[in-house]
């Protein structure tokens, strides 16, 4: 048996978890050296202020997604409230992404997996991994809830863990001879702010493309119970999240190691467990990442291929990927965006033998799905404003309204194209800022070049 629409699988503490886990990812575990060698200490500020501003595009999505809680939200709010075009280069922009997050997701489990056996080709787990999620998704979205969860569970207790370690070192001195570390590593080394505003600034793009991810819980609004309730609260939930998750391991790792040596020290977290006594503490990092970088995965594969049934919904792809499973999974959708995730690890694997500096071509359009993975957050910021101006009379006794809305949206899209800015600005992030508007521009003419523009937005099921 098959149908067209989606079933509400997800409960409550599914997506919690969901929410959750799509606001640490692989870069919190892996990136954060990097991230803290633009802007030294600060960059606890960095993600404070990234934090707020994505805090205030989860609630202007949460005021539209209450009241209209449908699968691929934020491109459907795009397509009604601003024009189609906008819709279809949302709805492309987050499908690019995932794909491409999933495929660097996949590649870096086949990579961790050699801590354990170095011989192994990296392509061995990296299958495994597709085979796994492929399955979770195509099985129910209550299956792939339940892989969330558990995912999410790992990366939060192990966040925790070193938060909890990092406290009793810095204020008790624990693992430290009884010595407290204190604060002045957040001083010494050059300052609070060693690399001024500018290294601030830089650090700003690179601290963004963290929180990508955040949004999914607007995607599952179509596939969740009593998505009001739970689409409320797990909004509410991100700016406790954040500080908690994002600012306090941050805090720690740059209050009990200077801030200049973290490039010589490898992990934060393994160095932090190995020196409070836990001697498998590299192994079990390494375990953690690998859960993050599938969890990254999984999600990748949930909301692409929610994105693609939109689009077949809208009739901007076959119709055969509007084609739902009597057990509610889109599968037709899952299976193209799981071979799209499988030809990419097969090209990675491939291209390097025959073309001669391949590998940075790879580097280019991984990072370059920084830029797409913003798209949806202007889209939401933009398309409220004109929800808001389309329905007055049901704002007005809204009971969870956009804090200081439209003033706190234009903020929010200036911060952002700030944060554009700098990334042009910056000879390491130019190159995939500019392969992202490409897409972006391609995706666009493509869409009048089919003359989809022509037809009214009544046209599309919304």
């Amino acid at each position: 048996m098959e149908g067209n629409e989606l079933q509400r699988g997800l409960s409550s503490r599914q997506i919690q978890m969901i929410a959750l886990g799509g606001t640490i990812g692989v870069g919190l575990f892996m990136g954060a050296s990097s991230t803290i060698a633009w802007t030294g200490p600060s960059v606890i500020f960095a993600y404070l202020v990234a934090g707020l501003f994505l805090f205030l595009i989860m609630r202007a999505m949460g005021e539209m997604v209450y009241l209209y809680p449908t699968t691929g939200s934020f491109a459907n709010y795009a397509t009604d409230y601003l024009h189609p075009v906008a819709g279809y280069i949302t709805a492309w922009a987050n499908i690019f992404q995932w794909i491409v997050v999933g495929m660097a997701e996949v590649i870096a489990v086949g990579e961790y997996m050699k801590y354990w056996w170095p011989e192994l080709p990296s392509w061995i787990p990296g299958i495994f991994v597709i085979l796994i999620l492929t399955a979770a998704n195509a099985v129910s979205v209550k299956a792939f809830g339940e892989f969330e969860f558990w995912f999410a569970m790992i990366k939060i207790v192990t966040i925790i863990l070193m938060i909890v370690a990092g406290f009793g070192l810095i204020f008790f001195g624990l693992g430290n001879g009884g010595n407290p570390i204190g604060l002045s590593n957040l001083t010494e080394h050059g300052g609070f702010m060693p690399n001024g505003w500018l290294g601030f600034f830089f650090a700003l793009s690179i601290v963004i493309g963290s929180y990508q991810g955040v949004e999914l819980i607007g995607i599952t609004a179509g596939e969740t119970k009593n998505p009001q309730h739970n689409i409320k609260k797990a909004v509410n939930g991100v700016i406790w999240r954040i500080l908690i998750f994002y600012i306090g391991a941050i805090f720690v790792i740059v209050t009990v190691y200077p801030w200049d040596g973290l490039q010589e020290l490898g992990s934060p977290f393994v160095a932090t467990f190995a020196k409070v006594g836990i001697t498998i503490a590299a192994g079990l990092i390494n375990f953690v990442v690998i859960t993050a970088a599938m969890s990254g995965c999984n999600s990748g594969i949930f909301s692409s291929s929610r994105m693609i049934y939109t689009l077949a919904q809208n009739g901007q792809l076959p119709k055969i990927f509007t084609k739902v499973m009597k057990n509610g999974v889109p599968f037709y959708t899952v299976l193209a965006v799981s071979t799209g995730i499988f030809i990419g690890v097969i090209l990675n694997i491939v291209l390097p033998m025959i073309i001669e500096g391949s590998e940075s071509i790879f580097v280019y359009v991984y990072s370059a799905s920084i830029l797409p993975g913003m798209i949806p957050w202007f889209m939401i910021l933009f398309s409220h404003i004109q929800f808001r101006r389309k329905f007055p009379e049901k704002v007005e006794g809204h009971p969870f309204k956009m804090p200081l809305a439209p003033f706190t949206n234009y903020m929010t899209i200036l911060f952002l194209i700030i944060v554009l800015l700098g990334m042009l600005i910056n000879g390491e992030t130019r190159v995939s800022v500019i392969i992202g508007f490409l897409f972006l521009g391609f995706m666009g003419v493509f869409f009048f070049m089919r003359g989809y523009h022509k037809r009214n937005k009544e046209d599309l099921k919304l």
